[in-house]
């Protein structure tokens, strides 16, 4: 399952909507205090990043949550502030959700033998602990979590599936080109091309089931949406539910591809799973299926009046309209503004990793690994400084640097002419964004 990291609201950007940028950090600290106060130093490592625009959206609509005055931290450069109170409805949602999600990625990692064995049965024990803990914190909240902890276990034995069916891919291409290479008939050669499984259907077992991108995207689809959702439920607006609910389901598709896309060539290199191989799903067609699902989030978002509430343009639509121009420049796609696609897209290039798959780094062993996680996440080090991950020996970013707006330049200024992106009155026509940035 994939974790949430997608969401990265410009600090700069906040200005044009008339949002104290610091507002971000107040929902990140409090969540951050949450998890500690609620369950413990080591909680705070599961603070995520994503998570934090559940708190947002629950505020978003009800109104400003109760407010709180934090000690000093690394992050605030040893300052206090005033972030939102810990006992927050948004922030213990949030809280319920960076659990899960922590949880579910501790055990991937276990899972794809990314720790070593003296460290696998302590970590499983930690990530037990914290899904039993997402519920109690759930449960406060009127949140039923066990469909979404059902959904989370059966990610395992969904991908399993695909990787058996995945097994007859290149069987079906041998079966593609030798028949066309048998018959001199182009007619007989493209009906091959466009139904490549019926050209194969007597060579696969009948057992093979062949399993969607959709299926195994489902389960994170669902939590995302299920905690949307729950937003609404929390700030009393019930007429909201079913849009975030749709939305959700979208943020929860583009996070799960946008990281099959990322670590394509790196999961390629170690032999790891990854749904757009395990399905035969080139790059085109991955950030086509990405762009699809932003523009439906836009829509519902313009349908339900979301869009009129600033801070979810700014936390939520413009971050996601960032993450796309920036797959799409990997891709070798001009991207003037995601509704529209320019002529030249029509031929992609290999997509351009942010870092290439290299040697896997060594992970380190049970004493680093207690020492990373005492020393990093539990003091809040992990929050203003680079380091290690204690799973699996990556460098990781400061927490800090999602608070910020990166490469993201001055919204508009470097991602095309957002105004002329079609139609002849220079607008987008129904596609539901917004073009007055």
């Amino acid at each position: 399952m994939a974790v949430f990291g997608v969401l990265k609201p410009c600090a700069h950007g906040a200005a044009k909507y008339g949002i104290d940028p610091g507002q971000w950090q107040a929902h990140m600290c409090g969540l951050c205090l949450g998890l500690r106060d609620g369950h413990g130093q080591l909680a705070r490592a599961a603070t995520n990043t994503d998570a934090i625009v559940l708190s947002v959206l629950t505020e978003a609509q009800s109104g400003p949550a109760a407010r709180t005055t934090a000690g000093p931290c690394p992050l605030r450069g040893m300052k206090r502030a005033s972030v939102v109170a810990a006992n927050a409805k948004g922030v213990q949602l949030a809280a319920t959700a960076s659990l899960l999600l922590g949880a579910a990625k501790i055990r991937d990692h276990v899972d794809d033998g990314d720790a070593s064995a003296l460290a696998r049965r302590p970590m499983r024990r930690v990530s037990n602990t914290w899904a039993d803990r997402a519920q109690e914190q759930a449960a406060q909240i009127g949140l039923d979590v066990a469909p979404m902890l059902a959904a989370i276990a059966t990610q395992g034995a969904v991908e399993a599936r695909a990787m058996v069916a995945s097994a007859w891919l290149p069987t079906e291409r041998d079966t593609v080109q030798s028949s066309a290479d048998a018959s001199g008939s182009a007619t007989q050669v493209a009906m091959i091309a466009a139904d490549p499984g019926a050209a194969c259907q007597d060579s696969r077992p009948a057992m093979v089931d062949v399993v969607t991108l959709d299926e195994l995207t489902g389960p994170t689809q669902f939590c995302a949406a299920t905690l949307f959702g729950h937003t609404a439920t929390l700030a009393g607006r019930p007429e909201n539910v079913a849009a975030l609910q749709e939305i959700g389901r979208h943020v929860g598709r583009i996070a799960h591809l946008a990281d099959a896309i990322e670590d394509l060539e790196r999961d390629r290199a170690r032999g790891r799973f990854n749904p757009l191989e395990a399905t035969g799903t080139d790059m085109p067609r991955a950030y086509d299926l990405l762009r699809e699902s932003e523009s439906r989030i836009r829509q519902v978002a313009t349908e339900a009046e979301l869009d009129q509430l600033p801070t979810v343009r700014w936390a939520l639509l413009d971050p996601l309209a960032s993450l796309l121009r920036r797959l799409g420049t990997g891709l070798g796609i001009a991207v003037g503004h995601v509704c529209r696609t320019p002529v030249t897209a029509q031929q992609h290039s290999p997509y351009e990793f942010p870092s290439p798959p290299g040697r896997r780094p060594q992970r380190p062993g049970p004493f680093k690994a207690g020492g990373l996680v005492l020393g990093v996440y539990c003091t809040g080090m992990a929050c203003c400084v680079d380091h290690t991950s204690p799973c699996s020996g990556e460098q990781k970013d400061a927490w800090a640097k999602h608070c910020d707006c990166g490469s993201c330049g001055d919204c508009c200024g470097s991602c095309g002419d957002c105004c002329s992106c079609g139609g002849e009155d220079g607008c987008c026509g129904d596609c539901g964004c917004d073009c007055s940035c």
